[in-house]
Parts: C-alpha cells; sequence; structure tokens
C-alpha cells in the first residue's frame, strides 16, 4: 500500500474512533490537537468554537499542567477536566503524541466521559504507533518543549493581553 493511501486510511480510522467516542459518550463534540497547538480534526457541534484559539488554549494548559505536575513531584499529569455551569471540558494526552479534548454538558458525566475516552486513547495509540513506524517517525521525550511554552505564552498574551 502506498504512503498516501495508507495516511487517508489511518485518518478515516482516526475520525471513526472520534465518532464512536462523541456518540457512547454523549459528548457535544471531541478534538484532536497535536502539542503544537493545531487541530488535526473534530467531530460534532463545533460551529460557535473559535478553533484555533481553543486549540493553542489546549496544548498550552497542558504545557503549564506538566510544569505544574513537575513542581509536586510528578511526572505529568495525564488529563484534565475543566466544569463549567453549562459546559465541561475533559482533555487527555494520547500516546505523549496528541491531545484529545471532549466538549459535554450534563446530558452525560464525567465519569462516562472519561471511561470512553480511556478506550478511544487505547485505540488511537495503536493506530497512531502504527502510523509513526510506516512514516519512521520517532515521539519526542519532552511532552512541551521551552520554545512551544514560550511562544504558547505569546499568543495567550495576544489573546487576553492589554
Amino acid at each position: 500500500m502506498d504512503e498516501t493511501r495508507f495516511i487517508e486510511e489511518t485518518f478515516k480510522k482516526v475520525e471513526n474512533i472520534l465518532k464512536k467516542l462523541k456518540e457512547t459518550s454523549n459528548a457535544n463534540a471531541v478534538l484532536l490537537i497535536d502539542k503544537a497547538g493545531q487541530l488535526i480534526t473534530s467531530i460534532g457541534d463545533i460551529k460557535d468554537l473559535d478553533l484555533t484559539s481553543f486549540a493553542t488554549l489546549s496544548a498550552a494548559d497542558f504545557g503549564a499542567t506538566s510544569q505544574l505536575a513537575e513542581l509536586i513531584g510528578e511526572k505529568k499529569f495525564s488529563s484534565l477536566y475543566h466544569q463549567g455551569e453549562k459546559n465541561s471540558l475533559y482533555i487527555s494526552l494520547v500516546a505523549n503524541r496528541v491531545i484529545l479534548a471532549v466538549l459535554f454538558d450534563s446530558k452525560t458525566t464525567l465519569g462516562l466521559v472519561k471511561v470512553r475516552t480511556r478506550h478511544a486513547s487505547i485505540e488511537l495509540e495503536k493506530i497512531l504507533d502504527s502510523l509513526f513506524e510506516k512514516l519512521k517517525v520517532s515521539p519526542k521525550k519532552e511532552i512541551f518543549d521551552k520554545t512551544f511554552l514560550k511562544e504558547a505564552e505569546e499568543e495567550l498574551d495576544k489573546l487576553f493581553g492589554p
């Protein structure tokens, strides 16, 4: 199988996993983001969402949380949860390569989202491992390098600065 076809088929598999996660967790939307803060793909209701800012802030959130983990003696935190009055967000790091974000409301529970996300993460990790093996790409040891953290901080300043 040629490389382009393999990548296309892999992308379809990833999207199917995200669709299944959205349906089985009763989430509103599921997004896959790379560690640099770029949206890879999304499933669900995202029409009112600034995708660029969301992806950047999600990656920055993980970057900051990684630093917090180190401060308290942890190697890393693999997931984050933010609860709002109407909407909540569960973010999980998959295979130390991508960020899986699940947006949900009161139609579902955090417990269900966590369980379904864990299952989806296992499936995604297998697919990503296969993809990176085929493309001969190895994961970086650092989740977020200093350059990324600086750029994320600058982006946050632009969004929320004076």
